[in-house]
């Protein structure tokens, strides 16, 4: 039985459709992650073979105005259910994010390279990170990106919404990084969490292969979509944001793929399942 948080965002929901009745689904209107109390006293009413955790806070702009909120979640839920892990002696996974990087890297960026988020959101996942390898007896911290499906709000499904309204979408495309299915996530994590050893600590990378510019996943989702709305590509500068996005966050996935033997689907791949069934 696995233990599932954010079970109604769009990861855990994906989880829940690969893993079905083998596993419990929490949200916050069920568990608070932030409430250390709440958390460990799990330990003693189930008996769980691993915990997922994709409760986050996510909202990149709005982390700016609600810190303590991000950082609660982002950074003590991590801890609280790192703590749990330790207690229950079960791995814990972690999704960690390519936003905790400044994007000045010019090839695809290893586990091993310097974390140096540029916004607030990016501050509490390496945190988390930091959080989880502290605590956790067991864990695997996942760094993905862009990550879009049939759930929740996402670029995928935005750029879907704005199609009916609007003739032309203008998109950045000097932002560089790898779109990630969600189900092809989730499956990754379910075939290598039965090769974790006990006591391993470890960093790996997933996303789908290849990359893109924001502008180039907009392009590609309107064109598999058969719509005929105009992709207009813009710069950084002109679009306006409260914070700094990385220029480039495209992650290596060497690591993952030699330890694990994991064979990866390109993100335009992933697109056409997405769209798929959506329609």
């Amino acid at each position: 039985m696995f233990l599932i948080t954010g079970a109604k965002g769009q990861l855990g929901l994906c989880f829940k459709d690969l893993l079905a009745d083998k596993a419990l689904y929490f949200d916050i209107d069920t568990l608070d992650i932030t409430d250390r109390e709440k958390v460990l006293s799990l330990a003693s009413k189930y008996k769980f073979e691993a915990i997922i955790n994709c409760a986050a806070y996510t909202a990149v702009e709005k982390a700016e105005e609600e810190q303590e909120k991000a950082f609660k979640v982002n950074v003590l839920g991590a801890q609280n259910l790192a703590e749990l892990a330790a207690e229950t002696n079960i791995p814990l996974v972690y999704f960690s994010t390519d936003y905790i990087f400044d994007g000045k890297a010019k090839e695809p960026i290893s586990e091993n390279a310097e974390p140096a988020p540029l916004n607030y959101y990016g501050k509490t996942k390496f945190e988390g990170e930091k959080a989880v390898l502290k605590y956790a007896k067991t864990t695997i911290i996942i760094r993905t990106a862009w990550l879009y499906s049939v759930y929740g709000k996402n670029f995928l499904k935005t750029i879907l919404n704005l199609a009916q309204k609007q003739e032309q979408i203008k998109v950045v495309k000097d932002q560089i990084g790898t779109p990630t299915y969600a189900p092809h996530l989730a499956k990754a994590v379910l075939d290598i969490l039965p090769k974790i050893k006990k006591e391993t600590k470890a960093i790996y990378n997933y996303t789908d292969s290849d990359f893109a510019s924001w502008y180039d996943f907009a392009f590609d989702i309107i064109k598999e979509a058969g719509l005929k709305t105009q992709i207009v590509p813009i710069l950084t500068k002109d679009y306006p944001s409260k914070v700094k996005r990385p220029a480039y966050s495209v992650l290596s996935k060497e690591k993952i793929i030699k330890d694990f033997n994991l064979t990866l689907n390109t993100w335009q791949a992933g697109v056409k399942k997405c769209l798929k069934k959506l329609f």
